[in-house]
Order: structure tokens, then C-alpha cells, then sequence
């Protein structure tokens, strides 16, 4: 596996970021149906994001979001919302990959120190159960699943995670998948990278908060 790379970090002064109109279009299955620019809804659980934007609950005609630390609730049948007008400074992390093309480096999990490996064909972070009890996961509290692997079916646990943080960039409630086998990194998947604009250039991987 790859040894652990030189992180560049950097805070990018750009242009005051447009608002976009957002619309909840439904409610399925505790599932927030929300509209944007990008055109077909898109069905967003509590805990996860859309273009910045994190579900905080959803109710039987109603969804709140955070934008940008500040809460703003939909209603059902209502006209679109205009979201997500900020100005001042973007916070981007650029990576740089190792001899072997992989994006690695130090961040942390639930306030405690890990190893990352960038992985943008990961659905979800993915630990090891002995890392994650070592960062005080409970498994208990996740939901069992069974996963299938390149040794057959394993046993594995769907947990949240408090936070998760690499260079300056933190993202809460993040959906993570435990497995029984030891991993050397914890797999950084889109469940953290998508909130962020990724650019690759050559062995440069720049994340950028949206």
C-alpha cells in the first residue's frame, strides 16, 4: 500500500457564490424528494447532502436543511426556495499523489488521528472494525449488512459517523461502512467527497467546498 503524501492546503478568495432555487417535490420513505437546478428530484436521507446543502430532518409534509450553517425549512406543494448565497473565501485541499497514483494522508475520525486513502469509486468511508472500535464506533448502534468481497460474503455494519475531517475540510453525520477485515487506511469515500467540486490535473487532486 502507499506511504503517506505531501498535503497542500490552501484557502481560495473566489467570487460571491450564486443562490440556487431548491423545491420539495415529495416525501418517500423518509426520504426528501428536493428539485434543484440540476433538474430531476433527487431523494436525500437525513444526514446526507445535496450541492451543499445537508438534511437535517423530514417530516410527513415538510424537510429542514442546513445551508451554510443557517436552517431553512421546506414545505411540500410550496414554490421554490432561493438557498445558499455566500460570499468570502472558498476552502479547497489539494492532494498529491504518491508513486503509486494514490491520494493518501493523515486526517481524523470522531476527533481521533487515521490514515486516508482517497477513494472517489467508494460509495461510502469504509474502516476496518478494529480502527473503528478503536475510534469509539458502536457497532451496536449501526445497522448489520452483509457485503460481498472478493473472499465471498462478509459480515459489516452501517454506521454514522460524528465527523470527519481531512486539511481543513469537515463534513457531520457522515454514513461509513465497518468491515470485519483490518485495513491499513480508511477508505475515503463520497459519502465524505461529495459535497466538494474534485479536480484532477496530472497527480494533483484538488477538493473544493461548493
Amino acid at each position: 500500500m502507499p506511504h503517506a503524501v505531501a498535503l497542500c492546503l490552501a484557502l481560495l478568495c473566489a467570487a460571491p457564490a450564486m443562490a440556487q432555487n431548491v423545491q420539495l417535490a415529495g416525501i418517500l420513505g423518509g426520504k426528501a424528494l428536493l428539485v434543484t437546478a440540476a433538474g430531476a428530484p433527487q431523494a436525500v436521507a437525513v444526514g446526507q447532502t445535496l450541492d451543499g446543502m445537508r438534511v437535517l430532518a423530514v417530516g410527513r409534509d415538510e424537510v429542514t436543511l442546513e445551508i451554510d450553517g443557517q436552517r431553512q425549512v421546506l414545505h411540500l406543494g410550496g414554490a421554490p426556495v432561493s438557498v445558499g448565497a455566500r460570499s468570502g473565501p472558498r476552502t479547497s485541499l489539494v492532494l498529491y499523489a504518491n508513486a503509486g497514483g494514490h491520494f493518501v494522508d493523515s486526517g481524523s475520525i470522531n476527533g481521533h488521528p487515521v490514515q486516508f486513502i482517497v477513494d472517489t469509486g467508494a460509495t461510502a468511508v469504509s474502516i476496518g472494525r478494529a480502527e473503528a472500535e478503536r475510534l469509539g464506533v458502536k457497532l451496536q448502534q449501526g445497522k448489520s449488512v452483509r457485503m460481498q468481497t472478493a473472499n465471498g460474503t462478509a459480515q459489516g455494519w452501517l454506521v454514522t459517523l460524528a465527523s470527519v475531517r481531512i486539511g481543513p475540510l469537515e463534513q457531520r453525520d457522515v454514513q461509513a461502512i465497518v468491515t470485519q477485515e483490518p485495513m491499513p487506511y480508511v477508505l475515503l469515500g463520497n459519502s465524505f467527497l461529495q459535497p466538494y467540486e474534485m479536480t484532477r490535473k496530472g497527480g494533483e487532486l484538488t477538493l473544493q467546498s461548493r
